[in-house]
């Protein structure tokens, strides 16, 4: 997403970056956070966070747009 807003791209370019970065989370291993608890069974879910600032991401680019 950084690097997406750096280039000046669009805001729908934008929000599929978020969204691809929060799929990128599921075969990782939790360290921090309550889904640390569950160590190697943590894989193959997406992190909650993860997708959470994917979808702050996207609010907030369809607020600048005007489309909320």
């Amino acid at each position: 997403v950084h690097d997406a807003l750096l280039q000046g791209k669009t805001g729908a370019e934008i929000t599929d970056a978020a969204d691809r970065a929060a799929d990128a989370t599921v075969p990782m291993k939790a360290l921090r956070g309550r889904a640390s608890f569950l160590g190697d069974r943590s894989i193959g879910h997406m992190d909650a966070g993860g997708r959470s600032v994917a979808l702050l991401v996207r609010a907030v680019v369809e607020t600048i747009e005007g489309h909320a």
